[in-house]
């Protein structure tokens, strides 16, 4: 009978999630100023991939925010330790695209991370990361030019 019990109680645990490690998170508060719209949406891209940095449908994590007529927006967000990067554009003409021109180069207000402001070619990964642990964080990004 006791063996039934501990195979029951086993199985329990299983199906509760208790034999799971538990994913160490941290808060980031993400913080974009300078916004050129107090209408537009904000779309907001995260990477903890190196290799799918700005790579299109390879984020981690897509955020839509309205800047509810405001030229700054904050989202608090629990991300996993780790290195992240993140891209974020405001949609001007509300199309759900990132507007380009025959270049490929964007016509709609974008930004990274590390306030990185590209010349001549996208940044890399390295250029926009920061490092999520255990404390929480603020990452301040500046939309203008």
């Amino acid at each position: 009978m006791k063996i039934h019990q501990v195979a029951l109680l086993a199985a329990g645990t299983v199906l509760l999630g208790a034999g799971t490690p538990p994913t160490n998170t941290a808060l980031v508060q993400v913080v974009v100023t300078d916004l050129p719209s107090t209408k537009a949406t904000v779309k907001l891209y995260f990477y903890n991939v190196k290799e799918n940095f700005l790579k299109r449908g390879s984020y981690t994590l897509l955020k839509y925010v309205k800047p509810a007529g405001s030229k700054q927006i904050s989202l608090p967000i629990d991300l996993p330790h780790g290195e992240w990067a993140v891209a974020l554009t405001q949609d001007m003409n509300d199309n759900d695209l990132v507007d380009k021109n025959f270049m490929g180069i964007p016509t709609e207000p974008y930004a990274f991370s590390n306030n990185v402001r590209p010349k001549l070619a996208a940044p890399g990964f390295d250029e926009c990361k920061f490092v999520v642990n255990g404390t929480a964080k603020v990452v301040t990004i500046s939309m203008k030019k």
